[in-house]
């Protein structure tokens, strides 16, 4: 079931989203290709591909100029905060953590990676950490180990709010262990010519940080509650999708199944205006994986085109919004 509401679509990635309950895991939004501002490189067509399992995008640029460009292109990957109450969905650990590949005119690039640690206060400690041989991106470690830390960078790193250090079970025996408080901000860039009045096609595929829940919280929470409302505004919820909802959580057997529970996936759209001119041609297809799954978002002149999937098609289309998809999924 889908929604009526006006849907922006762009290029970018940032924010880790908050967790709406207890039970659940934040979904981490990310987006498409940044480019350093160009007023002769256009996106001819964009098309878009959205499910739990994978997300890609297929771009066909335009250089509208007499003369070769060359330039960075960029895609941000999710910002991710450590912090302990509240978990990340990373489908990989490690630095590239959505899996990304690229593809330019059919061959694989092979991006360089850059990466900042950024304090809660917003200071970057990337030298410091590095420079006491921390890692910058303890992907797969809840706590790290900083027993060999020399005192002065260790006093430093806990200065700059970076860590809390961890006790022993008395509350002031220190253990050596820190829990990391920082954020780490990364990019994967390549430098890419945009041959003079031509055309290139871009591929770039990932697997989405998906969040999820133990439930479906807008229904426990009822209309007129605030997430309620939330749900209404970032999903564009209608009664069709509501009642498809409850018909499912009626017939829920937590037994023998199937049970139903949320996803959450998030796009960052809103920096197309990067590029020259509109998108010209923009698809959007949304899979949302079994036929007894629902979705939901937000979209103008969406059409269901398959069992599970659906279409949004715009000319000359100008990010204005980002894009959230609310999943309802089946255990089975």
């Amino acid at each position: 079931m889908l929604c009526r509401a006006m849907l922006g679509a762009g290029l970018l990635i940032t924010a880790v989203m908050p967790a709406t309950a207890n039970d659940s895991v934040a979904e981490i939004g990310a987006g498409g290709l940044v480019l350093g501002r160009s007023d002769v490189v256009s996106i001819e067509s964009e098309t878009l591909y959205l499910s739990r399992e994978q997300v890609r995008v297929d771009y066909l640029f335009r250089n509208n100029s007499l003369n070769d460009v060359e330039t960075v292109v960029a895609f941000p990957m999710p910002d991710i905060a450590f912090n302990p109450y509240e978990g990340n969905s990373i489908p990989v650990e490690d630095d590239n953590f959505l899996g990304l590949t690229v593809e330019v005119g059919g061959m694989p690039v092979t991006p360089q990676l850059q990466q900042r640690a950024v304090s809660a206060g917003g200071v970057d400690i990337t030298g410091l950490l590095a420079g006491a041989g921390v890692p910058i991106a303890p992907y797969d470690a809840y706590e790290i180990d900083m027993s060999d830390v020399a005192p002065p960078d260790r006093a430093a790193i806990e200065a700059a709010g970076a860590v809390e250090m961890a006790v022993a079970t008395d509350g002031t025996t220190p253990t050596g262990m820190a829990y990391p408080r920082w954020t780490v901000q990364s990019a994967y860039w390549w430098t890419m010519t945009f041959p003079a009045d031509a055309e290139v096609k871009v591929r770039h595929t990932y697997t989405p940080a998906v969040g999820g829940a133990a439930g479906v919280f807008f229904l426990m929470e009822g209309a007129g509650s605030p997430l309620y409302a939330d749900y209404e505004e970032r999903y564009c919820i209608d009664a069709p999708f509501v009642n498809g909802a409850k018909r499912r959580l009626e017939s829920a057997n937590l037994e023998t199944g199937p049970y139903y529970t949320e996803s959450w996936l998030s796009y960052v759209l809103t920096t197309g205006a990067n590029w020259a001119g509109p998108i010209k041609r923009f698809r959007l297809i949304v899979d949302k994986g079994s036929t007894d799954n629902l979705v939901s978002f937000c979209g103008e002149g969406v059409t269901k085109t398959g069992p599970t999937t659906f279409e949004m098609v715009k000319d000359d289309f100008w990010p204005e919004r980002d894009l959230d998809v609310l999943f309802i999924v089946s255990s089975r």
